[in-house]
């Protein structure tokens, strides 16, 4: 049992191993920020140990209002730094000018939201360990040619260090998921901009996935202006390149613009 009511509309499975939870939170590197945001911190068993950094100042950001109401009084010194809030919703521009590192249990069933969001504050969001489903994981840190290799690879993997560092079994969480989960680490790369308009990368590499069977010559139709564009990665099907190879194409998509 655990002292908040795990509810199955939030996706909340709490983590209930304390030696899980404390590896979890030495995998923060404390490199580039004074800021650190917690995604969902539930019982707060990851904050235990977040809090014995007296040099990183912490935000808590919790859509449960029971669970709001337990951190509140199970760390009444931090109780001013605990938002009930939907992360998704979180306003960073308005909020942070300086690098963040986020951390937390991401919900198996918001995941890949979390994952925009941060790519959309890429250049506050310098670094990242969370624990997710393992699919997911495996996806995020997947290379090219994986089957599993995809949109998210792709769109982190352009901005950020990905590394898979461990998994975890299910029997340490209440209630007990019905998959097993990873923790992974994200850290962002060096330089803020990738050397290509990185508006039509992202669109570039959302509607080549979108049809990731075909040749992107194909699944890029619309935004070729030559019917018969002759670049020879339009020969091949969007998990065959890398990041640098999607850099190149929208570099040359732009350039018959």
């Amino acid at each position: 049992m655990t002292p908040v009511n795990p509810k199955k509309s939030l996706g909340q499975h709490f983590l209930t191993d304390k030696n899980i939870a404390r590896k979890i939170t030495g995998a923060l590197s404390g490199r580039g920020y004074h800021h650190l945001i917690e995604v969902g911190p539930g019982t707060g068993v990851l904050t235990e140990f977040l809090i014995e950094n007296s040099d990183i100042t912490i935000s808590l950001i919790e859509i449960d209002s029971e669970s709001a109401d337990y951190l509140r009084k199970r760390f009444p010194g931090i109780s001013g730094s605990i938002v009930q809030q939907d992360f998704l919703k979180y306003p960073f521009g308005e909020i942070h000018s300086s690098p963040v590192a986020i951390i937390g249990n991401f919900p198996y069933n918001i995941s890949s939201q979390i994952f925009f969001k941060i790519l959309d504050n890429r250049h506050l969001v310098t670094e990242v360990v969370c624990m997710l489903q393992k699919e997911v994981a495996s996806r995020i840190a997947a290379p090219p040619g994986s089957k599993t290799y995809g949109i998210l690879s792709v769109l982190l993997q352009a901005f950020y260090y990905t590394e898979l560092l461990f998994n975890v079994g299910r029997q340490v969480f209440f209630p007990p998921p019905r998959v097993n989960s990873a923790v992974i680490r994200l850290s962002r790369r060096p330089g803020c901009r990738l050397e290509c308009n990185e508006e039509l990368f992202f669109r570039v590499v959302k509607t080549g996935f979108n049809q990731r069977r075909k040749m992107l010559r194909n699944s890029l139709s619309a935004f070729l202006q030559v019917k018969d564009a002759g670049h020879p990665l339009l020969s091949k099907r969007p998990e065959q390149l890398s990041v640098d190879e999607f850099v190149s194409i929208t570099n040359y998509l732009e350039s018959t613009f």
